[in-house]
């Protein structure tokens, strides 16, 4: 058995728990599957946004006439737009390889490893073990238990990038982050789409008049099926049907398509890494658990990222391995605060969110909600934008900032002041004090601070 100072699972944010343990001179095993980069580099954030820009654009085209522009698409290359996904990802592989081969104190086993006993785990047929151990060992696709299922080739976050041609038609199954940005993109290049949401809205998350508007703009260009639990695939030559059923009128709904995607969640890999052998516990759904500070059950094992199933994103994952490798060296302990995560996701209409949503603040507070639409500043009334609008939720008593939500154009940009003041634990007073340029989009934030109204 060979003994390290620290093994890292996990290769996304792991790295960054990685690069640190040999910057110091620890003896560093790192175990992963693979890719190299994680879910954000390879099957996530990265090629997906590098899909979802020439959506945008596509979008905008056609939204032109709005404006007095007639514009017209010729021609969208899908093998050219799948290429440029696949260069970036390359790239990144190749330059994490070259760093790892002349790093002397690092071995990397790019195999699943499985624990055996306390602090020991079997990976490329070898025993290995260490003082310190860091699990960020992410999480998977989930694909639900619908009958016929197994036997077709359907397309997940996982392989998608690997298509080579347009399809036709395509049937998504879920409406969460990954489905609506993929419905968009495929829509946007001219797929026939249709999802099937088994929960009563798209992305149940979010502020139930963004989901709502996401609905009322998706319905232009797609069908989409609520309250609708997916029953059973089957595939007949190149075309597949699946048959859903209607929680709320009991219809059922067959339709059929040339691909099937499925988005409907996510499952962690501790099951994978077989964690109850070295006494890490895990939750109901199979996350590993762990405190405030990041520590599993098991003492000098720490978890981060997807695998804890908290907050799923690169930017959190990212900051809870710098808590847990702080925490692990350092005897004053720090947590990880959860109260200003932001997020986006990239449909179009763009969303992006921070904090508390209105029902949740409600439950422990007294508050204010104000809001605006992007046509009541200047620069959105300009840009003929009549349905995008901003969310803000307000501590009655402090002006504290609970939560702020946005849908619109450069949503993921707008909200950055908002981040910026949550984490300083900063009220309302904080963003009125700087000037906001005229005229702008940023003018939205104020505006909508300027609408506050009790709510019971």
């Amino acid at each position: 058995m060979k003994t390290y100072d620290v093994i890292v699972v996990g290769s996304g944010s792991g790295g960054e728990i990685v690069d640190a343990a040999v910057s110091q001179g620890l003896t560093v095993a790192w175990v992963d599957k693979g890719p190299l980069g994680g879910t954000c580099l390879n099957v996530g954030c990265i090629p997906s946004k590098i899909l979802i820009h020439p959506a945008d654009r596509i979008m905008e085209i056609r939204e032109a006439k709005k404006l007095g522009i007639t514009a017209e698409i010729t021609d969208i290359d899908f093998k050219a737009l799948m290429q440029r996904v696949k260069r970036p990802i390359q790239e990144s592989h190749e330059a994490m390889k070259q760093g790892i081969s002349q790093i002397e104190n690092l071995t990397y086993f790019n195999d699943i490893g499985v624990f055996t006993k306390d602090y020991t785990i079997m990976v490329a047929g070898r025993e290995i073990t260490a003082e310190k151990i860091f699990l960020g060992s992410g999480a998977r696709p989930f694909i639900p238990p619908i009958k016929g299922l197994e036997a077709i080739p359907y397309l997940t976050n996982e392989n998608v990038f690997e298509l080579e041609e347009k399809p036709k038609e395509m049937i998504i199954i879920g409406g969460g982050y990954i489905a609506v940005e993929f419905a968009h993109f495929f829509s946007a290049i001219g797929t026939k789409v249709t999802i099937f949401q088994r929960a009563d809205r798209l992305i149940p998350g979010v502020e139930p008049e963004i989901s709502d508007l996401l609905k009322k703009q998706f319905e232009k260009r797609m069908k989409i099926y609520l309250n609708t639990e997916v029953q059973e695939a089957h595939q007949q030559g190149t075309m597949v049907t699946v048959r859903g059923r209607a929680d709320d009128s009991g219809k059922e709904i067959t339709t059929s398509a040339e691909k099937i995607f499925v988005a409907a969640g996510r499952q962690s890999n501790a099951d994978l890494l077989k964690v109850q052998n070295t006494g890490v516990k895990t939750d109901v759904r199979g996350y590993i658990q762990v405190n405030d500070y990041l520590e599993t059950s098991k003492k000098n094992i720490w978890a981060f990222g997807d695998a804890i199933g908290k907050a799923m994103f690169k930017h959190v994952a990212n900051e809870e391995a710098a808590i847990v490798w702080r925490n692990a060296f350092h005897e004053k302990k720090t947590k990880m605060d959860y109260h200003a995560i932001p997020y986006a996701i990239f449909t179009y209409p763009e969303i992006a969110a921070v904090g508390l949503t209105e029902s949740e603040a409600k439950k422990h507070h007294q508050i204010l909600v104000g809001k605006a639409q992007y046509a009541d500043v200047a620069k959105g009334d300009a840009m003929m934008e009549n349905d995008g609008f901003t969310k803000a939720i307000i501590e009655k008593q402090t002006g504290k900032i609970l939560g702020f939500h946005i849908i619109g154009p450069s949503a993921s940009i707008l909200i950055q002041e908002v981040i910026n003041v949550m984490a300083l634990e900063g009220n309302i007073a904080f963003l009125s004090h700087g000037m906001h340029i005229h005229p702008a989009l940023p003018e939205l934030i104020l505006r909508t601070l300027g609408n506050l109204n009790e709510v019971s």
